[in-house]
C-alpha cells in the first residue's frame, strides 16, 4: 500500500508538466507567426516595390505575387489555429489571452482582402480578359494595404523579438527545427512560382503591354 506522501509526491508533477508542455505549444505558435509575419514582410516590401513601375515590371509582379501564396496561408494557418482553441475554449489559449480588440477586429479585413487580392491576381494571371477582376484586384488591394499596415504596426515590435528568439535561443524551444523548416518549405513555392509565371503565356500580359 502506498503512504499518503508518495502518492503526492507522485501525482502533483503530472499536472505541472502537462501544464508545461501546453505553454510550449503557444510560445511555439506565435513564435511561427512572428517568424512567418517578418518573412512576408520582406517578400511584400520586394512586391510594393514592383508597383512603383507596373507597366515595366509587371513579371516581376506576377512572380513575386506567387512566392506570396504559399508563406501567406501558412501566415493565416497559425494564428487560425490559436483563434480556434482560444474560442473553442482551450484551457492554455485561453489563459494565453486574445490579441489586442483592435487588431481582433482588424483581422477579419486583412483576411478577406488578402483572399480577394490573391484569387483576382492568379485570375487575372490565367485568363487576363475580365476588366472587373482587375478592378477587384485593385480595389481589394486598396483595402488590403491600410487593413495589413494597421496589423503589422500592431505587431512590428513583437514579431521580429519572436522571430529572433525562436532562431538564437539555446537550447531551443521545443519544435523550433518543425517551425523552421515550415517557414523555410514554404518559401520553395519559389520554384512553383517559376513555372507558373515563366511558363504560362498569359493573355493579361500580352493586353497589358499592348
Amino acid at each position: 500500500m502506498l503512504e499518503p506522501g508518495n502518492m503526492s509526491l507522485d501525482s502533483r508533477p503530472a499536472p505541472a508538466a502537462a501544464a508545461r508542455q501546453a505553454d510550449i505549444g503557444v510560445r511555439g505558435n506565435a513564435r511561427l507567426t512572428g517568424t512567418m509575419g517578418v518573412a512576408l514582410l520582406a517578400l511584400l516590401a520586394l512586391e510594393g516595390l514592383t508597383i512603383l513601375s507596373i507597366r515595366r515590371l509587371l513579371l516581376p509582379h506576377a512572380f513575386v505575387g506567387f512566392l506570396l501564396i504559399p508563406p501567406i496561408l501558412v501566415k493565416l494557418g497559425s494564428p487560425g489555429y490559436r483563434f480556434l482553441l482560444y474560442y473553442t475554449g482551450d484551457p492554455v489559449y485561453r489563459r494565453a489571452g486574445p490579441p489586442q480588440m483592435l487588431l481582433r477586429l482588424d483581422a477579419p479585413i486583412v483576411i478577406v482582402s488578402t483572399g480577394l487580392v490573391i484569387l483576382s491576381g492568379v485570375e487575372l494571371w490565367i485568363f487576363g480578359n475580365s476588366r472587373a477582376w482587375l478592378t477587384l484586384h485593385q480595389g481589394s488591394f486598396i483595402n488590403w494595404f491600410f487593413a495589413t499596415a494597421l496589423h503589422v504596426f500592431g505587431y512590428l515590435e513583437r514579431a521580429p523579438r519572436l522571430a529572433f528568439t525562436d532562431l538564437t535561443e539555446r537550447p531551443p524551444l521545443r519544435g523550433a527545427f518543425a517551425r523552421q523548416g515550415v517557414v523555410v518549405g514554404s518559401l520553395i513555392g519559389l520554384v512553383l512560382a517559376i513555372v507558373l509565371v515563366l511558363s504560362w503565356t498569359t493573355p493579361f500580359l500580352l493586353r497589358f503591354e499592348g
